[in-house]
């Protein structure tokens, strides 16, 4: 099974924080892990029995026997309703002592007083991990850092050689930054009298935060992309739109429809995977042939990138054991052992410098592999840890009104701003 990136950047969020008053749990709520590793924890993971059932009990095995004494229960939820069960066993007292999150699940149990603070039971792990992945589970306004990371995702972008030349761009030199984005985006307009496109999609909060652009402000009270920086990129996409450079159908196209846009090659640029190129290679050779793949586009040099965490229960009664298996889970060799078996990346320290992320062997796979896993390397998750999935329609049609004309960038910013800043006051 490949776990999509965007699955993993797509979680439901926790509609409401829970107060500590309703957690019930019967463990001490307090950050001390210190003692014996010893005794029953129950360990919750995202729909991964189904495919990855003897890595996970193969790593049980292992860490029972390093710590005789220790016994893991294993659960496995489904995908649907994962959020809900969540915020249930929350509400009920009956979270596991080790739980498997992404960021924007850990936001309100962390703010409830449920998710243990790393930076205080086991600060002594973080040299181990990514900083830009460690980060990732920093709640705003919140002091702490609330889940290990675990596995990461990302993709590269592929561009269209035969398109870009056509329109006198160099091919081996594909933009990187906005500005050359936009100015090739142009060219590519012009010179085929609007009937190529170099983006199918309208900018998302990432391409905010790739641009620059401060998404919510200091304390984490408040959202922040309508600044100087965002309304200025907005009046850029709008200008791409306008010239035909951003695809006509961008307003309501999905991961789908764009992927096609770029294989009947109306669009020049699209990102992707190596799933992605075998349905080239056999559907388009033509278009396989004139593949170039770079790095996503980014002003601030560094990509972004999905995360998905490993969570402590700071109610456990055994926090100790939770502390060390979720450490165990998440250390270098069972990341490096789970990405040979599944299209993700490790998150801990010098992982990406392995020769399996590192040198190609002529494949698809490994061309798509190399290409993430150095992006990697300084990637953040740029989308909020707060930004809920009607806070992402919010901004989104905000997008659509500015694109169309019927409100300025800046109007149709503030407005997103003040509509995501009214739903982050009722969570």
């Amino acid at each position: 099974m490949r776990i999509n990136r965007r699955a993993v950047a797509a979680a439901a969020v926790i509609a409401v924080v829970l107060p500590l008053s309703a957690c019930g749990g019967s463990g001490s709520a307090s950050s001390d892990a210190s003692g014996k590793v010893e005794g029953k924890i129950t360990f919750q993971t995202w729909n991964l029995q189904a495919n990855f059932k003897d890595y996970f009990n193969g790593v049980i095995a292992d860490f029972e026997k390093q710590h005789p004494g220790t016994e893991v229960k294993w659960v496995d939820r489904p995908a649907e309703g994962y959020a809900d069960k969540i915020s249930a066993d929350a509400a009920g007292g009956t979270l596991p002592d080790v739980v498997n999150v992404s960021p924007d699940l850990v936001a309100p149990l962390a703010k409830a007083g449920l998710a243990l603070d790393l930076d205080k039971a086991a600060p002594q792990y973080r040299k181990e991990y990514l900083p830009g992945a460690w980060q990732a589970h920093e709640i705003p306004g919140v002091e702490g850092t609330y889940a290990f990371p675990w596995y990461l995702n990302t993709g590269p972008l592929f561009y269209n050689k035969r398109l870009f030349k056509d329109a006198g761009l160099d091919a081996d030199k594909p933009p990187t930054t906005y500005d050359e984005l936009f100015d090739a985006g142009l060219k590519l307009a012009e010179k085929s009298d609007g009937k190529v496109a170099t983006l199918a999609n309208v900018p998302t909060v990432e391409d905010f935060g790739r641009y620059g652009v401060p998404l919510m402000n200091a304390d984490g009270t408040g959202f922040a992309f309508n600044d100087a920086k965002g309304v200025e990129l907005l009046s850029h996409y709008k200008e791409l739109y306008d010239a035909k450079a951003l695809d006509p159908q961008a307003l309501t196209a999905t991961p789908e429809s764009a992927g096609h846009k770029f294989l009947t090659e109306s669009v020049a640029m699209n990102p992707g995977s190596a799933l992605d190129l075998g349905n080239f290679k056999k559907q388009a050779p033509s278009l396989y042939k004139n593949i170039g793949i770079t790095d996503q586009i980014t002003s601030t040099g560094k990509a972004n990138m999905y995360v998905m965490g490993v969570m402590v229960n700071a109610q456990s009664n055994q926090k100790p054991a939770a502390v060390a298996f979720a450490h165990f889970v998440t250390d270098a060799t069972r990341q490096m052992d789970f990405a040979k078996q599944v299209a993700i990346f490790p998150s801990t320290a010098g992982s990406l410098d392995n020769a399996y992320f590192t040198e190609e062997d002529g494949s698809d796979e490994t061309r798509v592999r190399v290409a993430a896993a150095k992006s990697l390397k300084t990637a953040v998750n740029y989308t909020p840890v707060l930004f809920s999935e009607q806070m992402k329609t919010e901004l989104r049609n905000a997008v659509a009104r500015a694109l169309q004309g019927k409100e300025s960038p800046k109007e149709a910013l503030d407005n997103a701003v003040k509509a995501c800043d009214r739903l982050l006051g009722q969570s």
